[in-house]
């Protein structure tokens, strides 16, 4: 077989439109062919084009059609490609197979896609050119540039394009022209009109396009043709008197080759008789003398009615006073009482005619009358404005105040403002407690039915000064500010004097500095703050005073730190503290951030023995710090130390603190407590006593009892503490029935002494929980027996001492107490009232349940109320809680 060298497969297609992909397929699918500088495939007739064949091309073609907007596919018949060998294809230059039209044409705003492909062997290389221009920046290059691409086509991208294959033997071009078109566009439509029998008519409607479209007119959907009253040229519309034939729906239509587009409007012809339905004419008409007046005469009707003026039965004839303006209003200038009467307004047209009557009154003019004028005031005063008015006695007058222009709202200015109507002629405004956003002129309108008069007064307002303005720090120091303001509003009263503040995050707000110079008059504008404290941060502010009061502060300055110095307060309170054997506890109070005044700030401890020469110094980096140990094992207990604390920072050191004499610490107590005796109290508690050895070095500063139940392992151990030299101490809150271990040793700032020997101890069993019951009484006069069934304990309860009757009288607070040892008792009732009775029992474990209470009535005077003794059946009324403590005579319950 012969061999060859150049290869086009083509294709006959129906094409549908833009939505058409071509792609071939190589010998099966989906082994599509993969486009490059060799091998091409159109868009536009699907043909598949190889440059320069090759081995590896031998095979068999399949050309897939696919439609992307349904995304159905076609297959053509399979082409075989084979190679010759009966020749040998040489070298020869570019020959142009695919390229764009000789015109494209393309709509503005789309996408083209131009192709140029050529055989040739070398293969081509394409490359694209604009005549007498630059190919678009937006433009892009496919498929080994044999496709250029233009989105969004503007009118400046149409020209001649043209493409150059070129290879080794030689080049080929080819060129065409690019035209791009608009669809018509409208620039101006039509509006619906409505005219009056009569009149002209001219419609235009403008559209733009490429080509530049033309333009037909259409009367209800049929052409319009031109006649002696109807012109159309170039999109006008002209018809010169229009009739009731003219009426309907008239279309505008612009058009192009590529496209047309439609306006509509519809033409209406009004025709009606004169009407003053929609424009009445006021039928009474007020106006004062020399003044003028306008009474409009403004009838429908189509044609527009011809106007005319009679007053009475004679025609308004004009004159340098009276006109009768174009839309049919009569004017009367400088109106007098020769003027008043009735006027009437005829409106005719072909249709018909109406007409309407106004009546004219011509009254005197109303004056006004404000006072004061102009007034000074401070604020806190009150004035009041007197405004009142001369006008015609048959005209009611409604007055308004207005501050700076506007109305003054009484409902929202904080009770300022009053409005008091005193007579019909006259009105107040008082203003109370004037503020100086009160200050400005005040105006009165006095408003009648003929005329509207107003007049104006200014009120002046004295107050403190404003604020002043930016306060500025021009220049700083370790303890000096110098800053700047601009000056405060003197609110018309010369300001007297500035007053300089400062805040920092020590101060308690802002407070007063001292400035020089001492004293800033008004007239200054700026001052040095002094006795500042180095390196603290500060805000500054400015206040005005003048003989008013004084105003409100500036603004703050921004935030500035003045520089740091050398520390020059000393720590105070320098003294000892306990501490541990061999130790010397040096404590003071810390000098506050405030006073640090800078950076790298800390503490020199020195001391030395009492009576000796040297100092020894020890440096604390802390600024926080509030105490320094020094050991030494060779510091006997209580030795007196010498001792001063100074400061120093990174600018220095600063001063120390007075001498003070210290001791060494003392040595932990040695001796353990004897004769350690606990006894058990009650159910809860237990008292335990001591003695102990007093000792010269190792005073105790208290006691700890340590104490534990037996049943309980050591890790469990309860602590209680005194303080000073008491050897004994109550244990509380304790388990009752329960055997408690103690032991006690001393303490103090160096640590704990050895413990005593162990003692131990039972707590009482509980107090019996059954009430007394069975409670019955018996009133005899001014007394009341009592009888109870006794309380039996349980075996884990104490046994039974005796009984405590608890009484008091209704609405009292505290009571008193009887014991009995029998479950009996007589109680006095000394006053007349109700009594309030219960009864517990008690043991040595404490006091058991209350009774039930019972409410008695006793009468004064020892009388017996009942002749009979009654047995009552006692009722639970309340359980209170009752509170008694054995060594007090009396107890609230």
């Amino acid at each position: 077989m012969a061999s060859c060298w150049r290869l086009i497969l083509f294709l006959s297609v129906t094409r549908w439109l833009s939505e058409i992909i071509y792609s071939w397929v190589f010998n099966e699918f989906p082994s599509f062919v993969a486009e490059d500088s060799r091998r091409f495939i159109s868009q536009e007739t699907g043909n598949l084009y190889i440059s320069k064949v090759q081995t590896s091309d031998v095979g068999s073609y399949i050309c897939l059609v696919k439609n992307a907007v349904t995304n159905a596919r076609v297959l053509s018949p399979p082409t075989p490609l084979t190679l010759r060998n009966d020749g040998v294809m040489g070298e020869y230059e570019p020959k142009i197979e695919v390229h764009f039209p000789f015109t494209v044409t393309a709509a503005k705003g789309t996408t083209v896609k131009m192709e140029c492909f050529a055989l040739g062997n070398p293969v081509p290389t394409i490359t694209w050119m604009k005549v007498n221009g630059y190919i678009p920046s937006k433009s892009r290059l496919r498929k080994s540039q044999a496709v250029l691409e233009i989105p969004n086509l503007q009118l400046d991208d149409a020209g001649i394009y043209g493409c150059t294959a070129e290879n080794s033997r030689g080049k080929n071009s080819f060129r065409g022209q690019l035209q791009i078109f608009t669809y018509p566009h409208w620039v101006q439509k039509l509006n619906d009109t409505q005219l009056d029998s009569g009149s002209p008519l001219q419609w235009e409607c403008k559209a733009t396009g490429k080509p530049r479209p033309t333009y037909r007119w259409l009367k209800n959907g049929a052409p319009l043709l031109p006649q002696s009253r109807v012109d159309t040229v170039n999109g006008i519309l002209a018809i010169q008197s229009v009739n009731q034939s003219d009426a309907g729906m008239y279309q505008c239509l612009a058009e192009n080759k590529y496209g047309a587009i439609y306006a509509s409007a519809e033409l209406k012809i009004l025709a009606s008789p004169p009407s003053f339905e929609l424009n009445q004419v006021k039928k009474s008409i007020i106006v004062t003398k020399d003044r003028g007046v306008l009474i409009e005469c403004e009838p429908q009707g189509s044609p527009k009615p011809a106007i005319s003026w009679r007053k009475g039965d004679k025609a308004v004839r004009a004159n340098k006073r009276i006109a009768i303006l174009p839309d049919g209003s009569l004017r009367i200038l400088n109106a007098s009482k020769a003027d008043e009467g009735k006027y009437i307004c005829q409106g005719v047209n072909i249709f018909g005619s109406a007409e309407i009557i106004a009546s004219l009154s011509v009254k005197e003019p109303t004056r006004i009358e404000l006072t004061p004028k102009r007034t000074e005031l401070t604020v806190g005063e009150s004035i009041v404005l007197n405004c009142k008015a001369i006008h015609d006695a048959s005209l009611d007058v409604t007055f308004y105040w207005t501050l700076k222009g506007q109305p003054i709202d009484f409902g929202k200015e904080g009770g300022h403002f009053e409005n008091i109507r005193a007579q019909a002629s006259s009105a107040d405004l008082m203003i109370r407690n004037i503020l100086l956003m009160h200050a400005g002129r005040y105006g009165c309108r006095v408003q009648t039915t003929a005329d509207s008069v107003s007049d104006e007064a200014e009120l002046l307002v004295r107050g403190p000064p404003g604020p002043p303005g930016v306060v500025i720090v021009e220049e700083i120091t370790e303890s000096t500010a110098t800053l700047s303001w601009s000056p405060a509003t003197d609110n018309h009263s010369p300001i007297s004097s500035y007053n300089l503040q400062a805040r920092s995050p020590f101060s308690l707000g802002w407070q007063t500095v001292k400035t020089v110079p001492e004293v800033i008059t008004g007239d200054m504008e700026s001052a040095m703050a002094v006795d500042l404290n180095p390196w603290v941060e500060y805000e500054f502010r400015v206040v005005a005073t003048n003989p008013i009061g004084t105003g409100d502060p500036s603004i703050p300055s921004r935030m500035i730190r003045t520089n740091e110095a050398v520390p020059k307060t000393a720590p105070s309170n320098v003294s000892g503290r306990s501490g541990r054997r061999h130790e010397l506890v040096i404590a003071w109070e810390p000098v506050s951030e405030e006073f640090q005044n800078g950076e790298g700030f800390g503490y020199i401890v020195a001391f030395r023995p009492n009576g000796t020469r040297g100092w020894k110094e020890k440096m604390v980096t802390s600024s926080e710090a509030s105490k320094f140990i020094y050991r030494d094992e060779s510091v006997p207990p209580l030795t007196p130390f010498e001792v001063k604390v100074g400061v120093y920072n990174n600018k220095g050191d600063g001063p120390f603190s007075q001498i003070v004499v210290i001791c060494s610490a003392e040595g932990e107590p040695t001796a353990a407590p004897t004769d350690v005796t606990a006894t058990s109290v009650s159910v809860s508690e237990i008292f335990v006593v001591w003695k102990h050895v007093k000792e010269s070095l190792g005073r105790p500063q208290g006691f700890e009892i340590s104490y534990w139940k037996d049943t309980e392992p050591e890790d469990s151990v309860e602590t209680a503490r005194t303080r000073g030299n008491e050897s004994f101490v109550m244990l509380t809150g304790l388990e009752g029935n329960t055997l408690y271990h103690l032991t006690v040793r001393a303490y103090n700032g160096a640590g704990y002494g050895p413990p005593s020997r162990e003692a131990s101890t039972t707590t009482k069993r509980h107090p019996p929980r059954e009430p007394p019951g069975n409670l019955r009484w018996e009133q005899q006069g001014s007394q009341v027996s009592l009888g109870w069934e006794p309380v039996r304990p349980l075996a884990n309860e104490s046994e039974v001492m005796g009984y405590k009757v608890f009484y008091r009288q209704e609405g009292h607070s505290e009571g008193q107490v009887i014991e009995t040892q029998k479950p009996q008792a007589v109680v006095p009732l000394p006053e007349a009232g109700v009594y309030i009775i219960e009864v517990r029992a008690y043991s040595e474990g404490g006091d058991g349940t209350a009774s039930s209470q019972i409410r008695v009535p006793s009468y004064s005077g020892g009388k017996i109320t009942s002749a009979q003794s009654t047995l009552h059946s006692l009722s639970k009324w309340s359980s209170v809680t009752l509170l008694l403590a054995l060594m007090l005579p009396s107890s609230s319950w």
